[in-house]
């Protein structure tokens, strides 16, 4: 990795995190590009890097974030399922992040389902603030989400698609999504970091300048990404994701497939 490639790298996260199109599928897909995917420090650097994109989340909801002891034991509830699930499947999860046929094919499954899901649920919604929401839906958020274990699914697709299941505005929907990125990446962070250490790698001083700029980068990408995403959201729901989704996907299935044919060749 070099400074270019982890400031294009922080730019994507920044970008993708809170969208429903999969941070962790354009990040596979961009370090593919730079020859750098399977390499373990940029595997690690695509998950510090989340710790920059939490802190746009806490500085544009603050007060609200900051308001409820409530709302903080709600957050632990969803966030659970995560645990369990990224403990159980660790390893497994890690070799699906090397393969871009995986995240393709997540894609475009979840591009069509995002073509849909306005006509699902915004008929019936009840819950308009992300403090209305109740132990149990908190829960079922937090077992949606983990559906983005499979890179490509996107966790703040799923987690939105899982409120509004649960008959949370497409607004409130996507602001408990943010909410509870805090500690899902914080928590995906501490381990990765664990993980990396225990495995003998330190960080080197380019490194350490690598995570310090991703992380600033992501920061001011994903404040002006979560601002612009929640007021197009309201207005026109999900089907502009959806079909960027199965655009992308189909783009990388031929894109597999010819470099395969090629090496055949």
């Amino acid at each position: 990795m070099d400074y270019l490639q982890a400031i294009i790298l922080a730019i994507i996260e920044g970008i993708t995190e809170f969208l429903p199109i999969s941070s962790t599928g354009h990040m596979i897909i961009a370090s593919s590009f730079f020859g750098i995917a399977q390499d373990d420090f940029t595997k690690l650097f695509t998950i510090v890097i989340q710790l920059g994109t939490i802190l746009s989340v806490l500085v544009l909801y603050f007060k609200r974030f900051f308001q409820s002891l409530d709302f903080y034991f709600k957050l632990v509830v969803a966030f659970i399922p995560a645990v369990v699930f990224g403990l159980l499947l660790g390893k497994k999860i890690d070799a699906l992040l090397e393969n871009p046929v995986t995240v393709a094919i997540s894609l475009l499954i979840g591009g069509i389902i995002l073509l849909k899901v306005d006509d699902w649920f915004t008929k019936d919604t009840e819950v308009t603030e992300s403090q209305e929401v109740s132990y149990l839906t908190a829960f079922k958020i937090g077992m949606f989400q983990c559906l983005a274990m499979i890179p490509g699914v996107s966790r703040s697709g799923a987690s939105i698609v899982g409120g509004m299941s649960q008959k949370l505005s497409r607004t409130t929907a996507a602001e408990f999504s943010f909410f509870l990125a805090v500690p899902t990446m914080l928590g995906a962070t501490i381990k990765k970091c664990y993980d990396y250490y225990k495995d003998g790698f330190v960080l080197n001083q380019d490194q350490i300048n690598f995570l310090i700029i991703g992380n600033i980068v992501g920061f001011i990408v994903a404040l002006i990404a979560i601002k612009s995403f929640i007021g197009f959201l309201s207005k026109n729901g999900f089907k502009i994701f959806g079909y960027y989704r199965i655009v992308v996907g189909i783009a990388l299935l031929i894109i597999h497939f010819f470099i395969q044919k090629l090496d055949v060749i």
